[in-house]
């Protein structure tokens, strides 16, 4: 049975590993925005022998909230689902009013997902990327079915 824990020294390691080796780096680049791996705050799914399945790492400031990442080690088993619907919790518990996701244009899989969960494409930030690999240039030119990582889509989702 998968459990869902907060992100503790116990677990702290393994997350941070596990993005250095998918995003390139500790780093995460959003807008502009540099998020460490090391200070962020966030949710693993977990199965009986304390195996993490899923990650999802968030910030908050000024009642928003941010997915930063969020990682399935198990691909249609409702770990995303799972984690996000967590946060929401969380999230409405903290009086925030909406929850923002930024996801680069190649990610046609997370387009679907976030859609699925009721986030709604807020803006399309043209050209981004470009600028976020100034910071980190680990970000890849090419994505997933090899189209080129340029832009990032605002998704939001308000919480009632």
């Amino acid at each position: 049975m998968n459990r869902i824990e907060d992100i503790k020294n116990h677990y702290r390691t393994f997350v941070n590993d596990f993005i250095s080796k998918t995003w390139g780096s500790q780093i995460i680049v959003s807008r502009g925005k540099v998020f460490n791996a090391n200070r962020l705050e966030g949710y693993v799914v977990v199965d009986d022998e304390d195996e993490v399945k899923g990650i999802l790492t968030y910030c908050t400031a000024r009642h928003k909230c941010e997915i930063v990442s969020l990682n399935s080690l198990l691909e249609n088993e409702g770990i995303g689902s799972s984690l996000i619907e967590h946060l929401e919790k969380y999230a409405k518990s903290k009086k925030c009013k909406k929850i923002t996701v930024f996801i680069t244009n190649d990610n046609m899989h997370a387009f679907g997902f976030y859609q699925k969960k009721g986030y709604n494409m807020k803006a399309l930030h043209r050209n981004s990327v470009i600028d976020s690999r100034k910071i980190k240039p680990q970000i890849p030119l090419i994505g997933y079915n090899d189209i080129a990582v340029l832009h990032e889509v605002e998704f939001e989702k308000a919480l009632k």
